[in-house]
Formats: C-alpha cells, sequence, structure tokens
C-alpha cells in the first residue's frame, strides 16, 4: 500500500514523516494532487510534493459515506481558508497563507447534497474554518444562503465580529448555535507577547453578553503557560470563566508547534525541552521552560485549572445558565460539552501525561520553519479576486 502523508507537522518535518511513509506533500494538498495521483498511476511517485495555496475553486463535495458511524458531527466542511491574523503560536498564517473563500454556491452545495443515518446528523453543519466570517460581505451573504436551510451550525471566528449588529443579526437568523473564540488569556500583556492584538481583556464580557442576545453558545479557548503566569494565577482562571459567561471552556497549554514564531523564539533562547517527544506537542502537556516556574508547576497548575472548571459545581452553572438564554441548538450544544467533560472530570479522566522518553527524541536541527516556501504570488493573486 502506498502511503502519502500530508498537514503542517510533516511539512516541517519532511526528513522524519518519510521513515514511515511513501511521499510527503509540502503545504497544501489540492493543487498538487492530481499530478500526484498521475504519478503513482504510472509508477514515478517522488518522496515529495510542493502544495500552493489553494484557489479554493470547484472543490468537490466530501465523501462523507467514507467515515466511521461513530463520528457525532460528521458533516465537516471548510468555506474558507486562512486567517488575517498573526498569532504567534499558531502556524495558519504561515501553512495556510491570506485568506481566501469558495464560492458561496459550492457551500450550500455541499451541505444540502448530503445525507446522514439521524436527523441531527443532518440538522448540524460543522465549519471547520479557523476565522469563517472575516470578508463581511461574503460572510452575510453565505448566512442569507444558509438561513433558508434550517440548520444548525457552530464555526470559530475572531472576537471583531461582535461589532457588527447586522452580522450578529444573520447569524441568529441563519441558525448559529456555537462559536468559538480563541480568548486565550484575561491579561492584555499576554495577550500582546503572542501578538493577539484583536483581543482586548476588558471587553470580553460585553461580547459574549451579544452572543448570547442571540441565544449562541459561546467556546472558549485558554491557554496556561505564557511568561508572566504564575501557578495560582492559572488556576484561578476557573472561577472567572463562569463569571463571564463562558458556556464551554477549552483549556491547553502554550505548545510550541513546528511552523510558529512561538517555536522560533523559545528554540532560539534554548527553552525547548529536547528530552520530550512529540506526545508532549498535544496542546496538554509542557514542550518548554516556562518563564515563572518549572514545566511540572505548570503542568500541575493546569490540572487543577482543568480540574476547577470541569468540577460539579462549575458544569451545574454552566449548563443551568445556557438553559435561560441559549436557544435550542445551543442549549444542547453546551449540554452536549459540558457533560461530556464532566462526566471524564468525575471519573477521574483528566488529560494524559505524556511519557517521559528518550525514544524518538525529536531532533530540532532538522525542523524547517518555512516563510515564504509555500507562497505563490500567482495563486494567491487569483484567490483574491473571491474575496
Amino acid at each position: 500500500m502506498t502511503v502519502i502523508a500530508g498537514g503542517p507537522h510533516v511539512s516541517y518535518c519532511v526528513e522524519e514523516a518519510l521513515q514511515h511513509v511513501d511521499s510527503v506533500v509540502i503545504g497544501e494538498a489540492e493543487e498538487t494532487w492530481p499530478q500526484l495521483l498521475r504519478d503513482v498511476q504510472s509508477g514515478i511517485l517522488n518522496s515529495t510534493y510542493k502544495g500552493t495555496p489553494s484557489v479554493m475553486l470547484g472543490v468537490p463535495t466530501p465523501r462523507y459515506d467514507l467515515l466511521e458511524r461513530g463520528f457525532l458531527v460528521p458533516q465537516v466542511l471548510q468555506a474558507t481558508r486562512g486567517c488575517p491574523f498573526t498569532c504567534s503560536f499558531c502556524s495558519v498564517p504561515n501553512f495556510n497563507p491570506g485568506f481566501r473563500v469558495r464560492p458561496i454556491g459550492e457551500v450550500i452545495r455541499d451541505i444540502e447534497e448530503s445525507h446522514f443515518r439521524f436527523w441531527w446528523q443532518n440538522k448540524i453543519v460543522w465549519f471547520w474554518d479557523d476565522n469563517l466570517l472575516v470578508r463581511r460581505v461574503w460572510a452575510k451573504q453565505l448566512l442569507r444562503e444558509l438561513a433558508g436551510l434550517n440548520r444548525w451550525w457552530l464555526t470559530q471566528v475572531s472576537i471583531d465580529i461582535v461589532k457588527d449588529t447586522e452580522l450578529l443579526d444573520l447569524m441568529q437568523r441563519s441558525g448559529c448555535i456555537g462559536i468559538f473564540l480563541g480568548i486565550e488569556s484575561l491579561d492584555d500583556r499576554d495577550l500582546r507577547s503572542v501578538g493577539k492584538f484583536q483581543n482586548h481583556a476588558d471587553q470580553y464580557c460585553e461580547a459574549i453578553a451579544r452572543l448570547h442576545d442571540r441565544g449562541i453558545c459561546v467556546m472558549a479557548g485558554f491557554i496556561s503557560g505564557f511568561d508572566d503566569q504564575r501557578p495560582e494565577t492559572i488556576i484561578a482562571t476557573a472561577d472567572r470563566l463562569n463569571e463571564m459567561g463562558v458556556d464551554v471552556p477549552f483549556l491547553s497549554i502554550l505548545t510550541p508547534f513546528r511552523g510558529t514564531p512561538l517555536y522560533a523564539q523559545l528554540l532560539s533562547s534554548d527553552r525547548i525541552l529536547m528530552d520530550r517527544d512529540w506526545p508532549h506537542y498535544n496542546g496538554y502537556n509542557v514542550a518548554f521552560h516556562p518563564a515563572q516556574m518549572s514545566p511540572e508547576e505548570l503542568l500541575d497548575a493546569h490540572r487543577g485549572l482543568w480540574r476547577r472548571a470541569f468540577g460539579p459545581k462549575a458544569v451545574s452553572e454552566r449548563i443551568q445558565r445556557g438553559s435561560r438564554q441559549l436557544n435550542r441548538g445551543a442549549k444542547w450544544l453546551s449540554f452536549t460539552m459540558n457533560s461530556f467533560y464532566g462526566l471524564k472530570r468525575l471519573t477521574g479522566n483528566i488529560p494524559a501525561l505524556a511519557p517521559l522518553t528518550n525514544v524518538g527524541v525529536i531532533d530540532h536541527q532538522k525542523i524547517i520553519v518555512p516563510s515564504d516556501e509555500f507562497l505563490d504570488g500567482a495563486v494567491l493573486e487569483s484567490a483574491g479576486q473571491l474575496l
């Protein structure tokens, strides 16, 4: 069997990946995939293929029928690609440069032509985009089209959407049940340190309230491990989450993923933990030296935060609040996700500890952090015509 690998990890760790697969696609795959398939048929497969940013035209409807039946929400699709922001811990600006949108008609086609076993699987659409609503004119037209489909949908966006009342109203009318916001920290110093200038901590409560006014469930990501944090400030975040009105918290540890400015910064300052293998790069373990505590203290603080945030009292409070102010689909989302994490907490199923082992230790000297090698001016210019 011929095995092809793609995605951010193997794009930045090509030599390592080629020890396990026959070929690696570096960057986005759509534009180079037809040539790769022809080479497979001809028996002349190259070890690497260098992709270019896709113009997102003519993308076929996903083969959902190939998925295993165990997926609760199988209808996952992309309507856009990229993000205009440049947070230093994120590989998206490098791996998916620019911001591109698909033709709205093709997005609607993907939703209408998909059929699943259970009613909720046909009802819920999960846009797996990094920042779906960036292009306001395009986004508003998409939501007008969605409004006629009688679906529930959720996605990830940047917090600045709450400044656009027309957009919020269209989100409500089109069936939005959940929005993921990368809040990351309740301290503006932390936000500035990673280039997240679009966030302002003193505006979080108002932003969440505006989404709640439309009955939308607010899922929010928080990161532990910023340079000015101490263990006690991390754990105390749990109580502030509920005070702000967050419906479902997602709690991770700052992780220097390949292809990010954060990785380059920590590597150059000798703060990468060289004895930590890939299991430490899952967002729930520590792969670097924190500034104000030990790696072990950061790990313990995160686990303390996780336990408190998903304790019975906190979970019950969020579910009860959601039952009063969220729309029907958003109530289902809040109840399902809080119950899931609450049950994990009650049964002691906390995020797993990565093993400390010298087997397969990463060779950081062979990891590339590309800058412009995924960029192609002509492709991005074409993509710009769709914006």
